[in-house]
């Protein structure tokens, strides 16, 4: 078992505390961009630790014990109904509706779009317009960045609040992997964590797991 964190922007936070998504968290996304980097390097039986920063304070918002791990598109299809931008895995193909006709969109190939489902490759999975119907969920299920990637999910999250890191305990936290490679979080000459060094989904080291645990003992 590994410990990852996942940052999570303020604009993203500020969107869940709108919608009055308290949780419990169920997903954890990742894409191909830095905004909501890769959770490539995540496995079933890790936990994922999405964090943020307010009034500079490095603060954990939730913890997800993974129990799948998945193409993006296969849980949002699944559980929300929808695509959502999602990246399609190989062999995969949408229906869209373009003017009232069907539209094919694929990465198979290479090639991005048919004009008739005859066209694509035998033993294309399609996932048709009947399929793609808008399912009841919470705000935190949807990604907060196109192309999405992964999925990580579970059935045992916590809720979704801030859980400040006690300040003392900051400049002891440790992130990489092997030992060799743990890195401290950058700070400024104030002490203040920078966002820079959160941007990435980062393996903890087992000390810092331990921290992190440390805060969701009387959830």
């Amino acid at each position: 078992m590994a410990g990852y964190i996942v940052y999570w922007p303020q604009d993203r936070v500020k969107e869940l505390q709108k919608a009055g998504d308290t949780g419990p968290i169920k997903v954890v996304l990742g894409s191909i961009h830095a905004r909501m980097p890769t959770i490539v390097s995540v496995k079933v039986g890790d936990i994922v630790f999405p964090v943020t920063l307010i009034k500079k304070r490095l603060c954990v918002l939730a913890r997800l014990p993974v129990e799948r791990r998945e193409p993006a598109l296969n849980y949002l299809i699944r559980e929300l109904g929808q695509a959502h931008g999602a990246l399609l895995p190989e062999g995969t193909a949408l229906e869209n509706s373009i003017n009232g006709n069907s539209r094919y969109w694929s990465n198979i190939g290479g090639k991005y779009s048919y004009r008739q489902q005859k066209e694509l490759p035998e033993g294309t999975t399609v996932i048709t317009l009947a399929q793609q119907v808008e399912k009841p969920h919470q705000k935190h299920q949807e990604p907060f960045n196109c192309c999405s990637q992964w999925a990580v999910s579970g059935e045992g999250g916590s809720a979704i609040r801030p859980r400040p890191v006690p300040e003392e305990l900051v400049p002891a936290l440790r992130f990489g992997h092997p030992k060799s490679k743990e890195r401290p979080l950058s700070v400024n000459q104030k002490g203040d964590v920078l966002a820079t060094s959160l941007t990435a989904t980062r393996r903890m080291s087992p000390e810092t797991l331990a921290v992190f645990e440390a805060l969701f003992r009387e959830d």
